[in-house]
């Protein structure tokens, strides 16, 4: 049954690492996850969003038809677009797709029939949905995707105007540096994924990539398992795991925060303590169940958090720029490196960069 909801700087740890902590290492691999790492935990900036655009249009309707809202980070970007609707004077249904093709294909056809003045496809993918998407170009209904694609940027084959996230592949090699920087480059890991997304599969290829130009870095396995089943197959994934790979499996990368939760009974019933290894990082958006991990050294080590709010007004300013007949914004905020030493307070990465204050401005609300 279709569900319709209204929502009110690295200290450097050795792993193992066999050179003197005193001499630069001279795998150029890991000179470049350590200033990728550097950087990534310097003071945040880029998070204003864009200089300029349209005035806000008036009225309408939005549906956010989410991949699935217990999804911590689609959850994240729907809030943010609830905050923004509100600002610029928009009405908001939130439907939720239930982590199945086939749920989100009936929620993306509910949304077609509220005849809204635009839609955004939340944490799914676009492709998969083509002919409810070549219907919205019929209608004149434009479709704003977050995360709905491989890469940032309009995607008209698919039907988005635009798909709003950070760079995938930006994610997917911070996550991959932090372990070989962390390690002092003798990271060997396990990477899990769920290959029915292109966007998962694709951030697991380039971390796997990135982790085989580290000299003494492995990549032990590359586990593919749905994401919306993380909870009842990452206790069972994970025992096996340790049963092959024992002390050497040292850092887990998943492209999303959910399997390490899944992956924790496991890891206490191997009498695996919190600060122990293998130590995971979340590839996937930040969401306040890693934070809490993290906060915790409850085995999560880093997330790559991604604005969730901030996505969530940039969509509404895409959806105001479709409705104003000009182009995308072209602006991309980049991912955060969330480690314990900067974890936010709150549930979200949400920098006080005065993005919501720049958005009014542009809409003149």
């Amino acid at each position: 049954m279709l569900a319709a909801v209204v929502m009110t700087g690295l200290p450097v740890v050795g792993c193992g690492a066999s050179h003197d902590r005193g001499t630069p290492p001279t795998d150029p691999a890991v000179r470049r996850a350590q200033a990728d790492v550097a950087r990534a935990l310097s003071s945040p900036a880029g998070y204003r969003g864009p200089a300029r655009g349209p005035r806000g249009e008036p009225g309408g309707l939005v549906v956010f038809v989410a991949g699935d809202l217990t999804n911590g980070g689609i959850a994240g970007a729907a809030r943010g677009v609830q905050q923004a609707t509100r600002a610029i004077g928009w009405q908001l249904r939130i439907l939720d797709g239930q982590g199945t093709t086939t749920r989100q294909a009936r929620a993306l056809r509910a949304a077609l029939r509220l005849k809204p003045t635009g839609i955004v496809l939340g944490g799914f993918d676009a492709r998969a949905q083509r002919l409810a998407l070549r219907q919205a170009g019929a209608l004149r209904i434009p479709v704003v995707g977050w995360h709905a694609g491989t890469r940032p940027g309009p995607d008209r084959r698919a039907g988005l105007f635009t798909n709003v996230s950070t760079d995938p592949a930006s994610v997917a090699r911070l996550a991959a540096h932090y372990a070989i920087a962390h390690s002092e480059g003798t990271a060997r890991v396990v990477i899990v994924t769920d290959r029915r997304y292109p966007i998962a599969a694709y951030k697991a290829d380039v971390m796997a990539a990135e982790i085989r130009r580290c000299r003494r870095c492995e990549v032990l396995e590359m586990v593919n398992s749905p994401i919306d089943l993380a909870q009842q197959r990452m206790p069972a994934v994970v025992a096996s795991l340790l049963q092959r790979f024992g002390a050497r499996l040292r850092y887990m990368l998943t492209i999303n925060g959910i399997y390490i939760g899944g992956a924790l009974a496991a890891l206490a019933n191997a009498g695996r303590r919190g600060g122990d290894p293998p130590f995971a990082i979340g590839a996937g958006d930040g969401d306040a169940a890693d934070f809490a991990r993290i906060r915790a050294g409850d085995h999560q080590t880093a997330s790559i958090a991604e604005p969730l709010y901030l996505q969530g007004w940039q969509i509404v300013d895409e959806l105001n720029r479709a409705r104003a007949g000009v182009t995308p914004s072209g602006y991309f905020a980049p991912p955060r490196l969330i480690t314990r030493a900067d974890v936010p307070d709150g549930v979200v990465f949400d920098p006080p960069s005065g993005y919501r204050e720049n958005y009014r401005r542009i809409w003149a609300r």
